[in-house]
């Protein structure tokens, strides 16, 4: 079999494709320049009071460039539709197309019900107003509906992402596989890495890892912010002090070198990340109890059961999070017993837990500030005053009054912070911490790519690409909820 070329048949595109690019290069070059010459006349007003569009030279470019954009999104989308029904006809993006499918199926799905009901849904239904919001929420999306599908039920990948392929070493993308057999995929779609192992498959399965851990420790780190920021800030005075200053503490300290203490085998020996994942993890069990306590105080019949149902479940959660083997501290010195195998339904290997702490603690100091800041000012609002005259006692009006209404900027950062949590995480795996060598994740295949980087790029090149678009992606989403916030 032949290598596959890029683009395939499709390859009378790409002349078309290199003209667009080069318009719109050019276009958005002299866009910036013409911004920089002051203007002689200002914008002409609209009978609705708005702003109409710039007339003359600056007008009429913005009006190209507009177009020229549309078309290159138009000539994505060709290439994309052409290479799902052509396949590997189309190339290599042809092959990637059609083995994404299921991908593509899932967004327009999304897609297409959030913009029937958005109406109905909220600030997430606003966000479909929002042009910016859009595509980063499709970005997003693309690498969750790939990692859950690639990771969790192997539709998408090509090949096993750890077996290694006789032949494959280094090999350039699109290279068909040696010794193919019937039912195998012909074709390493993106390369193989200096192990032989498929750039491609190793790219989607390093996706479930980002995917898994960025969102559940910056959801745990919310929980351990939220919790301490919002009564420092409500009650100020010494408990303010106190937590600030521990806060303040962990921030000056430097964030590559703190993980390097965490992560470093000397200190997991110690069970020193096992005794902070205790405490870091109980947060959101102290939060959900408090949250329901303080909602259903008045209306014990039903708050009683629902707490021992809840509650219930999330220490058996809890236990699970912080148990390896039925111990969750197992050392020389020490033997904390923990939950039996038989009732440890959460996997949490020690070095995906080691990491987990690393970034929860990392975080949590700069949204408990958030939060704090937050509580500061909103405390000071007629509403909150408005409930301490009816009665209502101090942690409802913390998660009830204050928290939902400090709920933009917190889903804003929420959205940032999963950026900066994705990028920790490739820091992490470049520099071989935390994670198994083996280990599939961006970070850890950029690191092993980047030793024959002037040779063989692409093993590098990929997952980098993956972990830049995803940043991208989680900016542009924050962006567009903070258009929108601010309109509520």
């Amino acid at each position: 079999m032949e290598p596959l070329t890029w683009t395939g048949s499709l390859a009378g595109l790409n002349i078309i494709f290199s003209i667009l690019i080069a318009l719109l290069a050019l276009g958005i070059v002299v866009q910036i320049l013409l911004s920089l010459v002051p203007s002689t006349g200002g914008r002409a007003m609209a009978a609705d009071g708005t702003l109409a569009a710039e007339k003359g030279a600056a007008g009429f470019l913005g009006f190209i460039v507009n177009w020229l954009f549309f078309g290159f999104i138009a000539l994505i989308l060709i290439y994309l539709v052409l290479g799902i029904f052509m396949g590997t006809g189309a190339g290599i993006f042809g092959g990637m197309a059609r083995q994404l499918l299921p991908v593509w199926i899932a967004l327009i799905v999304t897609f297409s019900l959030s913009i029937t009901f958005k109406r109905r849904l909220g600030l997430y239904g606003k966000l479909f107003d929002s042009t910016v919001g859009m595509i980063g929420f499709a970005i997003v999306m693309f690498w969750v509906f790939a990692g859950v599908m690639g990771g969790v039920f192997d539709m998408l990948v090509t090949h096993d992402s750890l077996s290694q392929f006789s032949g494959m070493k280094n090999k350039l993308p699109g290279t068909p596989l040696r010794g193919a057999e019937e039912g195998d995929f012909q074709w390493f779609l993106l390369g193989g890495d200096n192990l032989a192992r498929d750039v491609f498959s190793r790219l989607i399965k390093g996706a479930w890892v980002v995917v898994l851990i960025a969102p559940m420790a910056t959801i745990f780190a919310f929980m351990v912010g939220i919790t301490l920021g919002l009564p420092a800030g409500y009650y100020s005075g010494r408990l303010d002090t106190i937590l600030s200053f521990l806060a303040n503490l962990i921030l000056a300290f430097p964030v590559i070198l703190l993980f390097y203490l965490l992560v470093t085998p000397e200190i997991v020996l110690t069970g020193i990340p096992n005794y902070m994942a205790a405490v870091l993890f109980i947060f959101p069990v102290i939060f959900f109890a408090v949250l329901l306590n303080s909602r259903y105080y008045t209306q014990p019949s039903f708050r009683t059961p629902l707490l021992i149902v809840v509650l219930g479940g999330m220490m058996w959660a809890y236990l699970s999070l912080i148990s390896n083997d039925g111990v969750i501290v197992s050392n020389d010195n020490v033997l904390i017993p923990g939950l039996p195998e038989i009732l440890d339904w959460i996997p949490m290997p020690p070095e995906i837990l080691v990491v987990f702490v690393s970034v929860v603690f990392v975080n949590s100091p700069t949204v408990f500030r958030i939060v704090r800041g937050l509580a500061l000012d909103i405390k000071t609002r007629d509403y909150v005053a408005a409930a301490q005259t009816r009665g209502e006692g101090a942690w409802y009006i913390m998660l009830w009054e204050i928290l939902p209404n400090a709920r933009g900027p917190l889903i804003v950062d929420f959205c940032l912070r999963i950026g900066y949590t994705t990028i920790l995480l490739g820091t992490l795996g470049f520099f071989g911490l935390g994670l198994e060598s083996e280990s599939p994740d961006w970070g850890s295949t950029i690191n092993a790519g980047r030793r024959l980087l002037s040779l063989y790029p692409h093993a590098a090149i990929a997952p980098a690409l993956a972990l830049l678009s995803l940043v991208l992606g989680l900016n542009l989403l924050a962006d567009g909820l903070r258009e929108e916030s601010l309109r509520d």
